[in-house]
């Protein structure tokens, strides 16, 4: 994974900064996959979200399948990723549909692959299943060039025991990245959720990443979650190979406060 390169790491720099707002959304914005997982997205949505990552150059844009394509043709002069999701938003258990899925994010050219783990399996007492998928799509990702995110859906999940089992689960079947939510749930993102998961990625051996993903949609949401990931790997840990943020209004609530058209620091909603 470290010698994926993306020209937005120098953001990670200024990590040793926090006390600043407009450093620390700077951070944030070159940490962002910018996201369209709408149902009713079209393409022109897809022009729009491609122009607006190159303009602010975000870490990848997360979009639906269909449109990666499209995608690949807009951003291919620019560091901006493209990522995509399979077996989403539910979690579902079919293996050989999700490699295909994933085979065919591929071909066409996505950069990084969102798959979500099948939590409702994995409650139910079926942790070998929720591995045996992660670990056929990780086989199918060519590192380092190409990453895989592994979603935990941490809001469906019983309790924090739970969402540590799935992190490990996530780790040990090849995730580089593990991701807190799809955002199509009731409960996305929390910071006790992304506390546990952080837990777990520093006892491990491999080195995966973190993506908060779900409901944050100002600074002072992102800079809680920047906070636990200083407070449990350190600052020089932050970068777009190790963190990343998943949302959609967030790039333009960090421009507000970077050009000076917000109070920083402004209260979030989850």
């Amino acid at each position: 994974m470290a010698s994926v390169k993306f020209s937005a790491c120098e953001a990670w720099r200024i990590a040793t900064f926090p006390t600043d707002p407009v450093a620390e959304a700077r951070l944030a914005l070159g940490l962002l996959d910018l996201t369209d997982l709408s149902d009713d997205g079209t393409a022109a949505d897809i022009d729009d979200l491609c122009a607006r990552a190159v303009e602010s150059n975000v870490a990848a844009v997360c979009i639906w399948p269909r449109f990666v394509p499209q995608a690949v043709r807009l951003l291919i002069d620019s560091s901006v990723r493209i990522a995509t999701v399979v077996n989403f938003p539910a979690g579902g258990t079919d293996i050989a549909a999700t490699v295909d899925e994933t085979v065919g994010a591929l071909a066409d050219g996505a950069d990084e692959i969102d798959v979500v783990l099948p939590y409702r399996a994995l409650i139910g007492g079926d942790r070998e299943l929720a591995g045996r998928l992660v670990a056929a799509v990780s086989e199918l990702i060519e590192r380092p060039r190409r990453l895989l995110k592994v979603i935990l859906e941490t809001g469906e999940l019983p309790d924090q025991a739970t969402v540590a089992l799935a992190a490990r689960i996530a780790i040990e079947s090849g995730a580089d990245f593990i991701k807190t939510s799809t955002g199509k749930t009731p409960v996305s993102a929390t910071p006790e959720a992304a506390r546990t998961m952080l837990d777990v990625i520093r006892s491990t051996q491999h080195r995966v990443g973190l993506k908060p993903s779900g409901g944050i949609r100002d600074l002072a949401a992102a800079s809680t979650y920047l906070e636990l990931a200083r407070e449990a790997m350190g600052p020089s840990w932050i970068s777009p190979v190790t963190f990343r943020f998943g949302a959609s209004g967030l790039r333009d609530a960090l421009l507000a406060v970077i050009e000076g058209r917000d109070a920083p620091g402004s209260t979030s909603s989850y």
